[in-house]
């Protein structure tokens, strides 16, 4: 029988990722005389993976970035990201204890990220997490990705969870999309990488701190989702 699954978005939910993000991405635009970014700015940016990153920068000042171009800083994003990882990236406050207590009790878990697999992968074997979840796909994995629902659903039957009894956890307007059109509940973080409050995009719930994220929580939203009365 398939398990309850959690799934999580890396980036901005699972792990802060930001100051090695920003860190790459500046790197790219000193090479190409385009202004850096602020760290206080990061959230407008991240969300839909390294080559995004780099568009929604050039966009932000007015240049174009032909494909050519864009190929090769992309290249140098990924290559200054992984030779300094984990860099200052960790796991947010409570967020591995809340994998510890779902699977003690029978819950599977995952990560759906539109970062690239292979960077998401060594990054959770840096941060020593990679054994925690039974599948992590990224934005390369399927051929589709968020806020494609196709890339969730394929992340559960990978992991092989019970999409009847799954539960995405994001940051951003995109987990909660793609949660929705798969037809599954979504708990939303407010302390990730959204430049607007999550709460306008109607997720389940929204949570603060991954101690709320308690299985009380989890086994209502799922009895909610199949139409039974919440306890």
């Amino acid at each position: 029988m398939a398990s309850p699954i959690l799934v999580l978005d890396l980036d901005g939910t699972l792990v802060d990722t930001a100051p090695d993000l920003l860190a790459s991405l500046n790197h790219c635009l000193r090479t190409v005389d385009v202004p850096e970014v602020a760290p206080g700015e990061i959230r407008r940016y991240v969300g839909s993976g390294s080559r995004v990153m780099i568009e929604r920068a050039f966009a932000a000042h007015g240049r174009p970035v032909a494909d050519g171009e864009l190929d090769a800083l992309q290249r140098l994003f990924i290559e200054h990201y992984k030779a300094g990882m984990p860099g200052l990236s960790k796991p947010f406050p409570g967020a591995i204890e809340a994998l510890s207590r779902f699977r003690d009790a029978g819950y599977a878990a995952a990560v759906c990220t539109n970062k690239l697999e292979g960077l998401s992968r060594a990054l959770l074997r840096a941060l020593d997490i990679a054994d925690r979840f039974e599948a992590i796909s990224g934005a390369d994995t399927f051929g589709h990705r968020k806020p494609d629902p196709r890339h969730l659903l394929d992340t559960i039957a990978l992991a092989g969870g019970d999409r009847e009894r799954a539960i995405m956890i994001g940051d951003s307007r995109t987990d909660i999309d793609t949660a929705k059109a798969a037809g599954i509940p979504v708990v939303a973080v407010d302390f990730g990488y959204t430049d607007r409050p999550v709460r306008e995009f109607e997720p389940s719930v929204v949570i603060s701190h991954f101690d709320e994220l308690t299985l009380g929580l989890a086994e209502n939203l799922l009895k909610a989702a199949a139409g039974r009365p919440a306890a």
